[in-house]
């Protein structure tokens, strides 16, 4: 009996708990939520503030997604030779200076630096994520760790919260309320006027997350925390490659995970302009609309943070993959109403797909490392990789938009045709998985 309850117990293993660590290490799951959330409204922020069109804006998303791409095997070697805690400490000391990078930044008075920032912050977030997921996962039984990984996502749309509510109280809402073809008219001294003050505005809250960062960081460095999964230092990069992506599941499991972080980022980054358009319809000023389309964002958010608890109760009796299917399914038909609907009930449907959304990543991230043993550490790096989906999506929507209308219809609603395409990659996955175990 007692092997039994050890065996379903979600922190407990050998007779040691992993309570603290756990706790500790979920921090981090919070922290880059944060970071992820903050800067979605940014793409928007960054067009009004230096003029430019919303694919412009949206390279914000290219060196964001791309610090992920770029850095998740250097991680992956990283904590191999190390060892978690390491990995988790670099990445966090990354995040600190890519957030305290945003001063310099600003005193510039250009674009192109911020990104510069924002890809060293997220190199450090790659660094977590490719430590955090896979520790989680190692600290308890196997037969619990997708559903120990849920619990643990479930902290991050808690910091996305944050990021959202801090972007529109703090920056959105303080931002200089000229509008985007007020602004084309300033003169070069009234804009440079302008454009100074709104980034200022808008590094503040970075900066202060960079002092959260280093504090996590101390607390982080001197609590002793577990070994698991540090039983081989050896790097063997190739032989484990090759090893890894032999596995079909693991190898469709990272092509899933780019389609679904692209539909996250594009449903979350263009709900903003999404709502816009039709706040303006109704009377709204642009700046009134888009700290409405965030406050939209936030109840989205909430959704995700609610559904993410459910889901994770529900893992418990229903089989992974199928509790998959079933919510890229439903994504899909609320996606077909974003699209089709040109009024609220369109927010509506957008808001809802949030809800579905909730159990995909770390779904997918569990139920293509299980069983991976020490090779989980190469496996999440191709997984975080995956977060490319990020980068590379949002701009090919961005361009729809800029487009206005297509054939009489708003572009801003056929562009979610993307988010559409990549729902229907997830419903294939979540199926495969659930036949084969079955």
């Amino acid at each position: 009996m007692k092997d039994n309850n050890q065996s379903h117990s979600l922190l407990k293993m050998n007779g040691i708990s992993y309570l603290v660590p756990f706790i500790l290490i979920t921090s981090c799951f919070a922290l880059w939520g944060f970071a992820n959330d903050i800067t979605n409204p940014m793409v928007k922020a960054f067009s009004k503030i230096f003029r430019m069109s919303v694919t412009d804006g949206t390279l914000v998303q290219v060196a964001f997604y791309g610090g992920y791409f770029a850095m998740a095997f250097p991680a992956a070697i990283f904590i191999r030779r190390f060892s978690y805690k390491a990995g988790v400490l670099l990445g966090l000391g990354l995040y600190a200076c890519g957030a305290f990078l945003f001063y310099p930044a600003m005193l510039t008075g250009s674009y192109y630096p911020f990104l510069i920032a924002y890809f060293i912050l997220t190199c450090g977030l790659s660094f977590l994520e490719t430590s955090c997921n896979p520790y989680i996962l190692s600290m308890g039984p196997e037969d619990t760790a997708t559903r120990r990984l849920n619990m643990a996502q479930s902290f991050n749309p808690v910091g996305s919260l944050m990021g959202m509510w801090v972007a529109m109280n703090f920056i959105q809402a303080r931002l200089n309320p000229l509008e985007t073809e007020q602004r084309a008219q300033l003169s070069d001294a009234e804009f440079e006027a302008v454009r100074d003050a709104d980034l200022l505005t808008l590094i503040t809250p970075y900066v202060f997350i960079g002092i959260v960062v280093v504090l996590m960081f101390v607390v982080i460095s001197v609590v002793k925390m577990p070994k698991n999964g540090d039983k081989s230092h050896s790097i063997d990069f190739f032989p484990t490659l090759k090893r890894i992506f032999t596995k079909v599941r693991y190898r469709e499991g990272v092509i899933a995970q780019f389609f679904y972080v692209g539909a996250q980022i594009m449903c979350w980054t263009f709900i903003i302009q999404y709502g816009t358009r039709i706040f303006m319809i109704e009377g709204l000023s642009e700046k009134s609309a888009e700290v409405l389309s965030q406050q939209y964002n936030i109840v989205a958010m909430s959704i995700f943070c609610v559904s993410r608890f459910i889901c994770t109760y529900l893992l418990r009796y229903i089989n992974a993959g199928r509790l998959l299917a079933i919510l890229a399914s439903a994504a899909t038909i609320l996606t077909v109403g974003v699209i089709l609907f040109q009024d609220r009930m369109g927010l509506y449907c957008l808001v809802g797909v949030s809800a579905c959304m909730s159990l995909m990543f770390p779904t997918i991230y569990g139920i293509a490392l299980d069983g991976m043993g020490d090779d989980a550490k190469f496996g999440a790096a191709g997984l975080i990789m995956a977060i490319l989906g990020g980068s590379v999506l949002p701009p090919l929507q961005a361009k729809i938009i800029d487009c206005g209308e297509i054939a009489g219809f708003p572009a801003v609603n056929l562009s979610f045709i993307l988010p559409l395409i990549c729902f229907l990659v997830i419903i294939s996955y979540g199926l495969r998985c659930a036949r084969n175990r079955s």
